[in-house]
C-alpha cells in the first residue's frame, strides 16, 4: 500500500484495488473507506508510520458497502476501536446481515470487472460489530463538519462527504479518474447509472477544491472545474 500525503492534514491510502482516505484534525483522525478484506492491519500499520496510534482514528465512514471499500472496515475498527458509519440503505450490507445488489453491468465493463475481481483478496471479511447508519444533511464531527451528502447510483446508500471549510470533496465511486489520462469521468458498475449521474452533478455543484474519488488520481486544486466538466459531458436524465 502506498501512503501520499494530499494536503497536511490528508493522506491517501492507495491499494492494489481502490483507495482510503485519513483526515487528521489535531491528535485525531477519521479514515474514509477501509480497503477490501484483509486491509485493516495495513492500515494500521500506515498510520503507525504517520507518527499516529490506531486508537487515534475515531470513525471510520465508509462511501458504500462494497468489498473494495468496506472489506477492511471490521478488521481495523477490532484494531483500533473506531466507530464504523454508513448510509443506513448500505448499513445492513456492510454489517454483513444481507447480501448486497450486485452492480447492473454494462457490456464494455465485464471484463474490467473480471480483472479487478481477479486482484482482490478472496474470503469471508471480519465484519463490523456495529454501524452507525447516517442520512443525507447530517453533519459529522471532523474536518470542521463534515456534511453527509447522498449520492445514490453507484449503491442505492453511496454517499459523499463534503468539508466546507476545507472545499475537500470525498466522492467514493460516484465519480472517479481515468487511469489512462487521470479525465474525470462518472463511476462505474453501478446499480443505477441514470441516478449516478444525476448525483454527479449534484456533487459538481458543490464548489469543492479537492476531490478524493474511490479510484483514480484525486484532483487537488480547481476540482468544481473538473468535476463539472464531467458532469456537462453526461448530461442528468429523469
Amino acid at each position: 500500500m502506498d501512503v501520499i500525503e494530499l494536503l497536511p492534514r490528508l493522506h491517501l491510502l492507495r491499494f492494489p484495488v481502490g483507495q482510503a482516505y485519513l483526515w487528521h484534525d489535531g491528535a485525531e483522525s477519521t479514515l474514509i473507506d477501509a480497503g477490501a478484506i484483509g486491509a485493516g492491519r495495513t492500515i494500521a500499520y500506515a498510520v503507525t508510520a504517520l507518527g499516529r496510534a490506531p486508537g487515534d482514528v475515531r470513525r471510520i465512514v465508509l462511501t458504500h458497502f462494497h468489498e473494495d471499500h468496506a472489506g477492511g472496515a471490521g478488521e481495523f475498527a477490532a484494531l483500533s476501536g473506531a466507530e464504523v458509519l454508513a448510509h443506513d440503505l448500505d448499513a445492513p450490507f456492510a454489517r454483513g446481515e444481507l447480501p448486497g445488489p450486485s452492480p447492473r453491468f454494462e457490456d464494455w465493463e465485464l471484463p474490467i470487472h473480471t480483472e479487478v475481481s481477479r486482484r482482490l483478496p478472496q474470503g469471508e471479511p471480519v465484519r463490523p460489530r456495529s454501524v452507525t447508519p447516517v442520512s443525507d444533511g447530517d453533519v459529522l464531527d471532523f474536518g470542521g463538519g463534515a456534511r453527509v451528502v447522498h449520492a445514490p447510483g453507484h449503491t442505492d446508500g453511496s454517499i459523499a462527504l463534503f468539508l466546507p471549510d476545507e472545499g475537500v470533496l470525498f466522492t467514493g465511486d460516484t465519480v472517479a479518474a481515468s487511469p489512462v489520462d487521470g479525465a474525470v469521468m462518472p463511476g462505474v458498475f453501478n446499480l443505477d447509472r441514470t441516478q449516478l449521474l444525476g448525483s454527479l452533478h449534484r456533487l459538481a455543484d458543490l464548489g469543492a477544491d479537492v476531490a478524493c474519488f474511490g479510484h483514480g488520481d484525486p484532483v487537488v486544486g480547481r476540482a468544481s472545474a473538473a468535476l463539472r466538466k464531467a458532469a456537462d459531458s453526461h448530461p442528468a436524465t429523469g
